[in-house]
């Protein structure tokens, strides 16, 4: 089984530039043709209500309905972008999308120019204890400064899995010592901390350098840190086809990842991501 950890789906496509088929690139057809095309079995529609899309939570719980035994929903809870960023209330918001129980997750993207701490602030713990009641798991788009405080709430709350987008968004020209990645790599103390192998063009210092050997690097140090029970793979479809297709997406891990045995890449690839739906962490 493959799961794809981390994708978006979207009635109007949300970035620049422009494209020919605004009504049709972000919609979820596009995305289970890929997963057809390329064998993927399922996968976890991360919500960004961005843009023309301030509906995605209910765009993505409709398509979910439709299609339950390929996709789930993780939510969008009061991101970056939204007008209820940081604002008390947020458990009980998430407990009200929550309440037909279907979604299996929520994601939050922090401010890159924030430190974290407001997720170890009274509202921020109330969201957490919020998810550990429900059984959620929290994606999270942050960066390595803001670990710290990640792992504060992290240990706080063990059961509930934190998956981080993107590598943990660090970079491959990071000046040496490199912090972020120390950072990072500190962060795998905490067994309930998981990386998604998505976005290697967002550490790359080349977008468009598919298979992103200069990212590599970073791949093998988290992997012989958080190893294959903590990682999952991610397509993050549509937005890879800015730099690269969904199948490369899947074979820039996949196949030029060679340092990573083939059984550990089947819990990368699908076992892991399955047991965190079934309640059941494989974490060791």
């Amino acid at each position: 089984m493959i799961i794809d950890s981390h994708c978006h789906a979207w009635a109007r496509w949300p970035y620049k530039p422009e494209v020919p088929d605004p009504e049709q690139r972000g919609r979820v057809e596009q995305l289970l043709h890929e997963m057809d095309t390329n064998e993927v079995d399922q996968a976890l529609i991360v919500c960004a209500q961005i843009d023309e899309n301030p509906d995605n939570n209910a765009y993505v719980a409709e398509q979910v309905t439709r299609y339950p035994d390929r996709l789930h929903q993780i939510v969008d809870l009061d991101s970056v972008w939204s007008e209820t960023y940081h604002t008390s209330g947020a458990a009980d918001r998430l407990r009200r999308m929550a309440g037909d129980g279907t979604i299996k997750g929520f994601t939050h993207y922090l401010d890159r120019n924030e430190d974290g701490s407001w997720l170890a602030s009274e509202d921020g713990l109330a969201i957490f204890r919020a998810a550990e009641s429900l059984g959620l798991l929290a994606s999270l788009s942050c960066y390595p400064h803001q670990l710290r405080e990640i792992c504060r709430v992290a240990e706080r709350f063990p059961s509930v899995p934190v998956l981080l987008h993107h590598l943990g968004h660090v970079r491959a020209d990071e000046a040496p010592p490199h912090e972020g990645l120390k950072a990072l790599l500190a962060a795998a103390r905490c067994p309930n901390i998981y990386i998604k192998l998505s976005g290697f063009y967002y550490a790359s210092t080349l977008k468009w350098n598919y298979p992103y050997p200069d990212v590599h690097w970073l791949v093998r140090a988290e992997y012989e840190h958080f190893g294959p029970y903590r990682m999952c793979w991610g397509s993050d479809y549509p937005v890879v086809r800015l730099f690269a297709t969904y199948r490369q997406a899947l074979e820039k891990f996949r196949t030029h990842c060679s340092f990573v045995p083939d059984a550990d890449k089947r819990w990368i690839l699908g076992e892991t991501l399955s047991g965190l739906l079934a309640g059941v962490p494989s974490g060791v």
